[in-house]
């Protein structure tokens, strides 16, 4: 029997190597990415020196979350909202997490759950595109963000 001697790998074996790796973690966290998606963004204009709107979507969770976080460059301050009726007087407060039921497709809309923009720094026309980063909590506790370019529409609208 004859011992056989250890040769360390090559280079070409080393990128083999690499590419593996970094194809195999781009798989794994390519469908993290899938599970939630966010369409229909918007905004309403700001008029004059109003320093605060509302932005509006809806958002699908695959395997269901939170809607734990939203940040805009284009505010100071961006906050998760809800409205709704205490008797006969609307009430509006900020919610720490709003749950994303597992399939289901939550709107935030007028009157309901909203986005508040706070500190607006500058004003906000009919056209115009603001960026929305959501921070999604998943089933397991980890955190992703979701990129979303809201349009901006007119301050009278609805939906």
């Amino acid at each position: 029997m004859t011992a056989r001697r250890f040769r360390p790998p090559n280079d070409r074996f080393r990128m083999k190597s690499a590419v593996a790796v970094f194809a195999i973690a781009f798989m794994l966290s390519t469908p993290v990415l899938a599970q939630v998606q966010a369409k229909s963004a918007w905004v309403r204009e700001t008029v004059g020196a109003q320093k605060t709107t509302g932005a509006y979507l809806e958002i699908t969770s695959a395997q269901g979350g939170k809607l734990v976080g939203v940040e805009s460059a284009s505010a100071g301050m961006a906050e998760v909202h809800e409205m709704r009726m205490d008797g006969n007087v609307m009430r509006m407060r900020a919610v720490p997490r709003l749950d994303l039921p597992a399939g289901k497709t939550v709107q935030l809309k007028p009157g309901g759950y909203h986005i508040m923009l706070i500190g607006l720094k500058q004003a906000l026309k009919k056209g115009d595109t603001v960026p929305l980063t959501l921070r999604i909590e998943n089933q397991d506790r980890s955190v992703t963000t979701v990129e979303v370019g809201a349009e901006v529409r007119d301050a009278t609208a609805a939906h």
